[in-house]
C-alpha cells in the first residue's frame, strides 16, 4: 500500500498504482511479432519493480497489429508476468464494434483490466463518446480505464462527457496523456472515485502531486529503475529527490527526441546490457539509424544510464 503517494480510486478493483510501463511489442527482422521477445521485455520491467504492465498501448504499436496478434500478445504477457502484477491491455480502435471485439478477446486472453483509448480518426461528439464507453463496458466483465490522448486521436473529451463516462458501471479509471493539467484536475474533482494515471513522462511528479495513483511511462520500458525510484521517493515523502529524478526523466526525453517518433525507446533498451533485443518498429515507423544510435548512446552515457 502507498504511504505518501495517492491511493487508487474506490471503484478500482485492481488497485492500480505506482509505475505501469506501456510495454513494447518486439518484432523480428521481418517485422513479424516476436512473442518471446515481447514476454522478455515485460519480465524485464517487472523484475525491476514496476507495479503493473500495459501491453498494446502506444509503445506497443497497437494500431499496426492484427486482432489475432493483439490477442496472442495479451496471452503472452499474461503468461509471463500475470501471476506477479496486474496486466491491463489496450483494446482501442477507431470504431466501437472493433473495440468491443478486441475487449472480448483480451478478456479471454486473461487481461485483468482493459484500457480503452478514445476513438480516433473521425470527429467524436458527446453522445458518441459516452455510448462508445457504455457499450464496451457492457460487453466485458473487466474494469475499464479510459485513455485520453487527444494529440493522437484528434478527440478531446469535454468535462461533461468525462463525468458521464466516469459514471458508467465498470469504468474504473482514466489514463490521461493530454498534458492538460487543469483538464485532469477538473476530471479528478468531478469523479474522485476513479483511479487516475499520469500518462506524460514530463508530468510524472506533477501527476502524483495532484492525486494520480500511478504513472504510465514509456521511459520505464528502457529504464524502469529510474521511474520506480521516482515513485518510491515520492511515496517515501522525499519530494526533493522525486523532483530531481523527474528532471533526469526530462533529460532522457531530450535524448529520445533525437530520432523519429518512438524510435529511441527500443534503441535505448537494446543498448543496455540486459540481453533483450526488441527488434525494429513496424513500418512505417523505424528504429534509429547508426548515426542517431551513436548520438543517443553518448547522451545516455553522460546521464550514467549505460
Amino acid at each position: 500500500m502507498p504511504e505518501h503517494a495517492p491511493a487508487s480510486g474506490e471503484v478500482d478493483p485492481l488497485d492500480l498504482h505506482g509505475v505501469i510501463p506501456p510495454t513494447l511489442t518486439a518484432f523480428d527482422r521481418n517485422e513479424n511479432v516476436d512473442y518471446e521477445g515481447t514476454a522478455a521485455q515485460a519480465e524485464f520491467v517487472v523484475d525491476r519493480g514496476v507495479h503493473a504492465v500495459f501491453p498494446l498501448g502506444t509503445n506497443g504499436e497497437f494500431p499496426l497489429l492484427s486482432g489475432d496478434e493483439r490477442e496472442r500478445i495479451v496471452e503472452t504477457v499474461v503468461d509471463a508476468v500475470g501471476d506477479e502484477v496486474p496486466v491491463i491491455a489496450g483494446v482501442g480502435a477507431p470504431g466501437t464494434r472493433e473495440t468491443v471485439e478486441h475487449a472480448e478477446r483480451a478478456a479471454r486472453a486473461g487481461a485483468d483490466g482493459l484500457v480503452v483509448v478514445t476513438p480516433y480518426y473521425f470527429p467524436l461528439d458527446h453522445r458518441g463518446a459516452v455510448e462508445h464507453y457504455r457499450q464496451v463496458a457492457a460487453a466485458v466483465d473487466r474494469p475499464i480505464y479510459a485513455y485520453h490522448i487527444p494529440q493522437r486521436t484528434g478527440n478531446t473529451l469535454g468535462a461533461e462527457t468525462m463525468r458521464e463516462i466516469a459514471a458508467i458501471d465498470g469504468v474504473a479509471g482514466l489514463k490521461d496523456t493530454s498534458e492538460d493539467v487543469p483538464w485532469l484536475g477538473r476530471a479528478m474533482a468531478d469523479s474522485p472515485d476513479l483511479t487516475y494515471l499520469a500518462g506524460s513522462n514530463a508530468l510524472l511528479y506533477t501527476g502524483l502531486e495532484i492525486g494520480c495513483s500511478g504513472t504510465v511511462s514509456s521511459v520505464a520500458n528502457a529504464f524502469p529503475e529510474l521511474v520506480v525510484d521516482l515513485y518510491e521517493a515520492f511515496d517515501d515523502g522525499d519530494e526533493e529527490r522525486a523532483q530531481q529524478l523527474q528532471r533526469q526523466v526530462l533529460d532522457v526525453l531530450a535524448a529520445f527526441d533525437r530520432g523519429p517518433y518512438m524510435a529511441a525507446v527500443k534503441t535505448a533498451l537494446a543498448l543496455r546490457d540486459v540481453d533483450i533485443e526488441p527488434g525494429p518498429l513496424r513500418s512505417p515507423l523505424r528504429r534509429l539509424d547508426d548515426e542517431e544510435t551513436a548520438a543517443l548512446k553518448e547522451d545516455l552515457k553522460e546521464l550514467d544510464l549505460l
